[in-house]
């Protein structure tokens, strides 16, 4: 994270539960039609487990559409690769640093392109999905407002009003960045969920804890040609950096133990 004094800091104890960076790019059939077995292979020494998914989307007074998403997982579990016929995306519920992140991003993004010759991207996003948690951070003595500032919290920032008595309180924004970058974020009180294993089978699970959700996606508002991929990406980086560092406060700062870097 850079903070307000222009300083990167890093987290021993980051509340970071899954990052995500996904390209769209106008659709390419064959993904679709064909698997995508070169694909696979100049990626394969990073990424060898392999499964397609064949995912339902929503209509509306039209028949039901299927897409296949042909997914790529290290050998860990601990960085998923997504490939549609209308996008590709990289996540993780391990995230270091962006230098480690955007590495691992690097080899198939570069494959992708030069394998499927995409004509630009329509959007590129980054996705943040910070879940607080006071118990973790030994702060359950104090209320959001004293982690987070008041921008984000709505009524939850008046101390008269017990936070056990408001049972749904979020702030939803959309803003423009700059003349090349957009912001969604929700943040708000409410439960993450978790995926566990049970013998074959993977099942959702919900915490039981109240986290304080800090949701932004900030992606680029227009097209973005292929050699400029690294910079915006850069970009967005900066921004998603500069607003996780605006909204909160020095106590959670603090708290997540900062490391310069």
């Amino acid at each position: 994270m850079k903070s307000s004094d222009n300083q990167r800091y890093a987290y021993r104890k980051a509340q970071l539960v899954e990052v995500i960076c996904q390209l769209r790019f106008p659709t390419i059939l064959s993904i679709e039609t064909r698997e995508p077995a070169d694909f696979q292979e100049t990626i394969r020494d990073v990424f060898p487990r392999y499964l397609c998914q064949v995912e339902q989307l929503s209509s509306v007074g039209g028949a039901a559409q299927t897409v296949k998403n042909h997914t790529f997982l290290s050998e860990d579990g601990g960085y998923k690769l997504s490939l549609t016929k209308n996008f590709i995306a990289l996540s993780t519920m391990r995230y270091t640093n962006w230098e480690d992140f955007a590495r691992v991003l690097d080899e198939p993004l570069g494959q992708f392109i030069r394998l499927y010759r995409p004509a630009c991207f329509d959007r590129v996003g980054l996705r943040y999905v910070n879940a607080v948690s006071r118990e973790a951070l030994e702060l359950t003595d104090r209320r959001w407002n004293d982690l987070f500032q008041p921008p984000y919290l709505g009524i939850l920032d008046e101390d008269g009003v017990a936070e056990k008595s408001v049972t749904k309180c979020s702030v939803d924004v959309e803003r423009r960045l700059d003349d090349h970058a957009n912001l969604k974020l929700h943040a708000g009180p409410g439960f993450v969920q978790r995926n566990i294993r049970v013998g074959n089978k993977i099942q959702q699970v919900q915490e039981k804890t109240v986290r304080f959700i800090f949701d932004q996606d900030v992606f680029s508002s227009g097209k973005v040609k292929i050699a400029a991929v690294a910079e915006t990406l850069d970009a967005l980086h900066d921004h998603a950096d500069g607003v996780f560092s605006d909204a909160i406060t020095t106590v959670l700062h603090d708290a997540m133990e900062p490391e310069v870097l």
